[in-house]
């Protein structure tokens, strides 16, 4: 919803959508999607892993990001302390997910486990006191991972970072009305 009202068309899709798929559809931006599970637990979602291949912009929010870093060799842990609320976020605002940022904004947290070790080719672009990793990206590959929650209204200017998505990374034109 919050891509569409930025001017976005946009669909839902499965997790159970495979590489070659997603590749006929064409799209020029992918949201992995929040949800309750740990990454480690059987029967969670997972992702064809060739879709990170595939040269798409993808953004992963909180366990789409957890997905993303596992499923790219990445280590995600469960936490001691679970964030939960709108927490400070420190980050890197030259990345083109986070500029126009200050070097904090209060941001919803809501996760169990956390994004330990980023994987190769990654850097860390946002940390909490709580979370050493709390925004990720490889800039080159055009994937972004962010544990906090942007689409909600408890994050401060949570919309700005679904528009630099569309906009900086995927270059979209936000031209799109449902009407």
């Amino acid at each position: 919803r919050r891509i569409r009202e930025i001017g976005v068309f946009s669909e839902l899709k499965s997790h159970k959508i495979t590489a070659a798929e997603v590749r006929e559809i064409n799209p020029v931006g992918i949201v992995l999607s929040g949800g309750p599970n740990s990454v480690y637990e059987e029967g969670s979602f997972d992702i064809d892993p060739e879709i990170f291949e595939l040269g798409i912009p993808i953004l992963g929010i909180c366990y789409g990001m957890q997905l993303m870093a596992y499923t790219l060799g990445g280590n995600v842990a469960h936490a001691d302390k679970r964030e939960y609320g709108t927490t400070d976020v420190t980050i890197d605002n030259t990345s083109k997910l986070l500029q126009g940022f200050g070097e904090t904004n209060g941001f919803l947290m809501s996760h169990t486990d956390f994004v330990e070790t980023v994987p190769e080719g990654f850097k860390n672009i946002g940390h909490t006191p709580s979370c050493p990793n709390a925004a990720m990206e490889n800039e080159e590959k055009k994937l972004y991972g962010i544990q906090f929650h942007p689409e909600v209204n408890n994050s401060v200017n949570g919309t700005m970072v679904i528009k630099n998505f569309l906009y900086n990374v995927c270059e979209c034109q936000g031209d799109w009305q449902m009407s």
